[in-house]
């Protein structure tokens, strides 16, 4: 683990366990940090940011990221190799996962840089006389950032190297099943870079409450979190006791509406590789497809081919696309959300089950779901498995309607030949972020984030940058 500037084991020694998906079997192990650890972490961080320069010294933090962005990139295979093996994602589609958030470090440093920390808000009339009145973006503080295993490194650094930039300190706890990703980045920060001790610390663990200790610590201001609705509402719950500000990205059902006009061809096959390529484990991933009853039976046909072809594999064979699930308890999870749409009405179209050729590894096996009931579990609960459900509808509104019916509201895509039409029903969905015709919503530059039960705040582009920001307005004499 990082802490104050230190690699250093856990108080005690303890470790656990990482065990690669693909063959069950243990590969290493990694720190089991404690409570205490934890403490003292966020007592490093509270330190960094109160008696150092880091808070106001921008040009310090641009050399500080710069040094990153390079060091991560001379290590770009050894994290490639972390990510295939801890996580079971396919190295044929690793892009995503180890190249991109690498650029994004330099992102960051370039969009921190150039960040206007000083607005001037005008003159204003008072009792007192003109005012002029100036508005300064400052760091929140120590920000508690809080990951999950299934893109690990891509948002160990999207939840902290912006956090970094605009000038906080920063204390990371990993997901369990994915602490290497953030001890290779503690040790890379570390060994590689000027940033000061205290300024960035990870903290690994096995033990929920060490996660807990971080949300309900009052030394933290901030809390940033990505993963469950139900561990989100958990962190909000401890972060209320201090009313910490949070930004959670949490949960998503998201909904694809194909309209009537829409090329089958095209946006189907699309959409069953969405659901197979990160093997299904992405919370803004379209898994309930909304097809037009009219053309119900010729939709099925594609998706069903699509799936039924798709490369699954051991995720270290090139051309692979869709790797093992996370963990057998999560297989066990999509397994069994499968059953619960069969019992309440769908048919298998195509898998459900274990691969033939992969009986080692936690396999599922690319899953199609038709007739599927808009109210039943499998069409409303997160699966985060390679698992589409399909669902007809007679009109517009009513596609619209089935799509809104969820608690959730992260993401979504419509497709049709009519692009204002497609437009108009992306307007009203209620969701954060709706692609149209496979034209991406997500981007560096774009905010991203959720309405409803999906989460609180935005990530990515200036908006994304401010949520790690307090604005204070200063009044004075004109």
């Amino acid at each position: 683990m990082l802490i104050d500037g230190e690699l250093q084991v856990a108080a005690g020694g303890g470790r656990f366990d990482v065990v690669h998906p693909a063959t069950e079997k243990v590969v290493g192990q990694a720190a089991d940090g404690t409570v205490g650890d934890m403490e003292r972490a966020v007592g490093a961080a509270r330190r960094a940011f109160d008696t150092t320069d880091w808070a106001r010294d921008v040009e310090f933090r641009y050399h500080c990221l710069i040094q990153l962005a390079d060091a991560l990139e001379r290590h770009k295979e050894q994290l490639r190799r972390i990510v295939v093996t801890e996580v079971g994602c396919p190295v044929s589609v690793s892009r995503s996962q180890v190249d991109e958030p690498i650029d994004e470090v330099r992102h960051w440093a370039e969009h921190g840089r150039a960040f206007e920390y000083v607005a001037d808000n005008g003159v204003h009339d008072t009792p007192m006389g003109p005012a002029l009145r100036k508005i300064f973006y400052e760091p929140a503080g120590v920000v508690g950032a809080i990951t999950p295993w299934n893109v690990p490194f891509y948002l160990n650094i999207a939840e902290t190297v912006p956090a970094l930039m605009a000038g906080n300190t920063v204390v990371l706890k990993p997901a369990q099943l994915t602490p290497w990703s953030g001890s290779e980045l503690g040790r890379i920060v570390a060994e590689e870079t000027d940033i000061p001790a205290g300024v960035f610390n990870v903290v690994t663990s096995n033990a929920n409450e060490v996660g807990a200790a971080l949300s309900a610590d009052p030394r933290v201001d901030m809390i940033t979190f990505t993963g469950s609705t139900a561990t989100g509402r958990a962190i909000l719950a401890a972060a209320a006791a201090t009313v910490k500000k949070t930004l959670l990205e949490l949960g998503g059902k998201s909904a694809h509406i194909v309209l009537d006009d829409a090329d089958l061809s095209a946006s189907l096959p699309l959409a069953a590789m969405m659901a197979c390529v990160m093997s299904g484990q992405s919370c803004i991933l379209p898994s309930r497809i909304l097809l037009p009853r009219k053309r119900y039976d010729e939709g099925l046909a594609i998706l069903e081919t699509s799936m039924a072809n798709f490369p699954v594999g051991d995720p270290w064979t090139p051309g692979v696309m869709q790797g093992p699930q996370i963990s057998q308890t999560q297989r066990e999870k999509v397994f069994g959300l499968i059953q619960s749409g069969i019992d309440s009405g769908a048919r298998v179209v195509t898998g459900g089950s274990v691969p033939e050729n992969l009986p080692v590894g936690y396999y599922v096996q690319p899953t199609l779901l038709a007739d599927v009931d808009p109210n039943s579990r499998v069409a409303q609960e997160e699966i985060f498995g390679p698992v589409l459900t399909v669902t007809p509808y007679d009109t517009e509104d009513e596609a619209v309607a089935i799509a809104n019916n969820s608690i959730y509201g992260l993401s979504g895509e419509v497709s049709g030949a009519d692009v204002d039409r497609a437009l108009s029903v992306a307007r009203r969905m209620r969701t954060g972020n709706v692609t149209v015709n496979g034209r991406s919503h997500f981007g560096i530059r774009s905010p991203f984030g959720g309405i409803k039960q999906s989460g609180l705040g935005r990530r990515n582009g200036d908006e994304g940058f401010k949520e790690y920001l307090e604005s204070k307005t200063v009044g004075m004499p004109a």
